[in-house]
């Protein structure tokens, strides 16, 4: 155990009191390795949050509990309070409860707390450690951010002399996925520039944001090329924007050619299509292009082949598998693309790995949901990002609170990861000035529209809108609630669905400039619908494309971006392609007949349709009414005629469950 996790926990002891409360304004016991460790000594954690929907909560599942003398759910209860004054709860609670204060300026007296705060709560620990066994004395704010930097993020900026230190300390953080927070990134890029390094560059962003730092990395790999000799068609990249810098980047230098490799294997960075290669031609630079598509081929197999051994485990954080999704999604994305060609040996191959890779991570993500890891994403704060969809509008009012104040939420209902990066790559394909900055979350279980897309607009746990899970009639009222809740206007709020068309633009903006909404939710329906009507994921990747050749997303954000919002995309849901297994014949017993999923109202029924399909999967997930209870069609099946290829969601996968949350604006400069 470590220090940091020792430190926390040794304010509770479960045999002094059985109700407790967190004052945590800095949200320390919300860390997800503290949770399974405070869960492990009898202690369950509640928010306090809403006071309506925690007394609701507290006196049905624990106080009617202690009242009859029995224990509950668990031994002890911990009630988190984000605030340090204890006074905004209940005098009951306060009364009854044991009192305990956590606070980072407590925990790290010798740092600078505004520094502290920003710092992600995975590196609390290392920076504690660090905290107790090299520190002496006080840093005012500039040290704490430089001791921060070399001991949480590995970067050391008064150490780099020259631009291959540079670009070999970027790449080698973003390939660990390490991106600074902007107070960082800010403070890192000033003591850069002050040597006189890339004085006119945004530095800055690139620190901050590794797909800005990428796209002008793919734009300075290409020109590198031409003057090697080497010129071709550029697999999924445009010709180099204007807009983008001409920097150059020491790709002959060994510490920079280790890491660009390994970015060319994983999918972060695509390659040059040539037609030949030089004699004497440097051996190194081979990752970063293909000389036919058998070529193209061997270097997706040899990206799935990393993914195949490097599945996250049963006890691994949510960021590692919102990482994994990414990297998977990338490949995917550049396998339902492959153009079919007589090499079918190696298309055997992929096809082989890339099932081999959905089963092992199926299983690895399930025995975790089934750990309560996914339970514990209901608890995590949403300042940094969002952990799961009903955290979304809650950050985006603290975004709205740091000065975004016009906001759009584009759902793209039923969007995958490899598919959003299908639109990704076709938007800069086109030249398009748009600037992402792409980041995922975790849809609710059962991953239908009902429950997930609910939970986005809402802003609640399933269980808080019980009375219409069975629908999305409510989705609009549910949206206006909680920014009224927040403070906003009824008429500053708007909500628009089943957007699929250019032709429905105009009408659009023609409502924006009469009301001139604050906040907008849209949901963009056409992914849903289709997906139900192909067979294989490469169909649906094809009728994306033909989609997006009709102009409606590039037109939607311009539209958007030129009336001034902040953009944020994700989706409710993803999808996989799945094989029947029969269609049970229940009538009305299921209340919800979908395809990956039946969700029954009734514990005995529910373990008579188990038994029935023994491959099924039975989950217990927090967050759902008490008698909203799913089983899952287990492996890729679905609940459809025996042998049928469909492509469906509802189930347990990376690819239903972990969906893109991507902010979309303007590329600097071209406002």
């Amino acid at each position: 155990m470590s220090l940091w996790t020792e430190r926390i926990l040794s304010h509770f002891t479960a045999d002094l009191t059985r109700l407790w409360v967190a004052c945590d304004p800095d949200d320390v016991l919300l860390d997800e390795k503290l949770l399974p460790e405070l869960r492990s000594r009898g202690f369950e954690l509640m928010l306090y949050e809403d006071p309506f929907a925690f007394r609701a909560e507290y006196e049905e599942r624990y106080r009617a509990a202690w009242d009859r003398g029995e224990q509950g759910p668990a031994p002890s209860l911990v009630l988190h309070l984000r605030s340090a004054d204890a006074n905004a709860l209940p005098w009951d609670i306060v009364h009854h409860g044991r009192v305990v204060r956590l606070s980072l300026a407590d925990l790290f007296p010798k740092l600078a707390y505004s520094a502290v705060q920003q710092v992600e709560p995975e590196h609390l620990a290392g920076l504690f450690h660090a905290h107790q066994t090299e520190l002496q004395n006080a840093r005012g704010e500039n040290e704490s951010k430089d001791f921060i930097l070399e001991h949480v993020y590995q970067l050391a900026p008064r150490s780099i002399r020259n631009p291959v230190d540079f670009w070999r300390e970027i790449l080698r953080m973003h390939f660990a996925n390490r991106s600074l927070p902007p107070m960082f990134a800010q403070h890192a890029a000033g003591i850069i520039q002050g040597k006189g390094l890339f004085t006119d560059l945004p530095i800055a962003t690139w620190l901050a944001s590794r797909s800005a730092l990428l796209r002008v990395v793919q734009d300075v790999w290409f020109r590198y090329l031409k003057t090697l000799g080497l010129d071709g068609t550029r697999t999924a990249e445009p010709p180099p924007p204007d807009y983008i810098a001409k920097i150059e980047i020491p790709f002959d230098h060994s510490d920079v050619q280790v890491l660009v490799d390994s970015m060319f294997l994983n999918g972060s960075l695509h390659p040059l299509a040539v037609h030949s290669i030089p004699a004497g031609m440097p051996s190194w630079i081979k990752a970063g292009i293909v000389q036919d598509a058998a070529a193209y081929k061997s270097l997706l197999q040899s990206g799935l082949e990393k993914l195949l051994i490097s599945v996250p485990g049963a006890s691994a954080s949510f960021k590692d598998w919102i990482d994994y999704s990414k990297s998977l999604g990338e490949l995917l994305a550049r396998a339902y693309e492959l153009p079919p060609d007589s090499d079918c040996e190696v298309q055997t191959v992929i096809d082989s790995l890339i099932k081999s890779i959905q089963t092992k991570s199926d299983e690895s993500l399930t025995a975790w949901i089934d750990a309560q890891h996914y339970s514990d994403l209901i608890l995590q704060p949403a300042v940094k990002s969002p952990a799961m969809v009903h955290h979304i509008p809650r950050y985006l009012q603290r975004r709205r609170n740091s000065g975004e104040t016009k906001i759009a939420l584009l759902v793209f209902d039923g969007l995958a990861l490899d598919q959003w990066i299908q639109v990704r790559e076709f938007l800069i394909h086109k030249s398009s000035p748009f600037a992402f900055e792409e980041g995922a979350t975790f849809a609710w279980l059962p991953t239908v529209t009902s429950v997930s897309r609910q939970a986005i607009f809402s802003g609640l746990k399933p269980r808080e809108f019980e009375s219409s899970i069975d629908g999305t009639d409510k989705e609009s009222t549910l949206w206006s609630s909680f920014w009224q809740n927040e403070g906003v206007s009824l008429k500053d709020v708007m909500y628009q669905r089943a957007l699929r068309s250019v032709s429905q633009l105009a009408e659009l903006e023609a409502r924006i400039d009469q009301s001139s909404p604050k906040v907008i939710g849209l949901v963009i329906d056409e992914v849903d619908k289709r997906i139900h009507k192909e067979r294989s994921k490469k169909d649906v990747s094809m009728w994306i494309q033909h989609w997006l050749e009709t102009g409606f997303v590039h037109k939607l954000f311009a539209l958007l971006l030129k009336n001034g919002y902040h953009i944020y995309l994700t989706a409710d849901h993803g999808n996989v392609e799945s094989t029947g297994v029969g269609r049970p014949n229940q009538g009305v017993i299921a209340e919800t007949r979908g395809e990956r999923v039946r969700v029954y109202r009734s514990g005995p029924l529910l373990a008579d349709s188990a038994a029935a399909y023994p491959t099924t999967v039975r989950l217990d997930v927090a967050g759902l009414p008490a008698n909203f209870m799913p089983l899952f069609a287990g492996g890729r099946t679905a609940f459809v005629p025996e042998g049928d290829q469909v492509v469906v969601h509802g189930g347990v996968s990376i690819e239903e469950l972990i969906v893109p949350f991507v902010k979309v604006s303007y590329v600097i400069g071209t406002e």
